[in-house]
């Protein structure tokens, strides 16, 4: 990580404990979390089983909410209040601006889910845990929070209004975590393949049955590479 990177990472990553930003995020995604895998549906003493599928399955939704109301004002404040310019004319480049703010969410949300690591040491004292299915799921989380958070970084780079941000992350996402899910189920063939092949929700699922598919990987990957380059790319004509 370079100089530039590495400050832009940790200033953001400290504005958001000065704002208690990552305060309410951590509180809400353990409040939201917890009460769905210990108490609500998914109480573990009356499914007798020791796994996390119930709090991997809360957390994608939690996180496919809370990742955009965390990016959304991520550019588009700065280029509200124009310290955008001031940034991009000093010895910092586009690029390292996007992945500054890139690393200082992933960073937030990777504090958030080591919170959530009491529950993997619970249940494992309850039961025998399948500790690479659990390992696996996390890892699931990440990657996926790492592609949303691209998004989110590109659609806060297409405005200068926050909400107007939060509004398109979350448009974006529904296609890659819910709708291409529905028009792979009512497609057939080359098209529902290549449908399934878009959604997030398939390639999550996939890891957190604990095999490491190179094809999941990649799809994390490109996905969250492309949604950093256009933002890099968006930042750059405004320089």
């Amino acid at each position: 990580m370079t100089s530039p990177i590495k400050i832009i990472t940790f200033r953001e990553l400290g504005s958001f404990f000065d704002s208690l930003t990552a305060y309410i995020l951590i509180i809400a995604f353990l409040g939201f979390s917890g009460f769905f895998t210990w108490i609500y549906g998914g109480d573990i003493f009356i499914r007798k089983e020791a796994d996390l599928q119930v709090f991997f399955s809360i957390a994608k939704w939690t996180l496919f909410f809370f990742i955009p109301a965390l990016t959304m004002k991520m550019i588009a404040e700065e280029k509200k209040t124009g310290t955008i310019e001031l940034l991009l004319t000093k010895a910092v480049s586009p690029r390292q601006l996007v992945l500054g703010k890139f690393f200082a969410c992933l960073l937030l949300v990777l504090i958030t889910l080591g919170f959530t690591l009491v529950y993997y040491v619970s249940v494992s004292k309850l039961g025998n845990i399948d500790h690479g299915a659990t390992v696996s799921g996390y890892l699931g989380l990440i990657l996926m929070s790492a592609a949303y958070i691209s998004i989110g970084l590109f659609a806060s780079s297409l405005t200068n209004n926050q909400i107007v941000a939060f509004l398109l992350a979350l448009f974006i996402g529904i296609f890659f975590h819910f709708i291409f899910d529905v028009l792979s189920n009512s497609s057939r063939g080359i098209l529902g393949t290549l449908f399934l092949n878009l959604s997030v929700n398939e390639h999550v699922e996939s890891i957190s049955r604990g095999v490491i598919d190179t094809k999941d990987l990649i799809y994390f990957i490109s996905l969250t590479l492309l949604g950093l380059f256009a933002a890099e790319w968006l930042i750059s004509r405004k320089k």
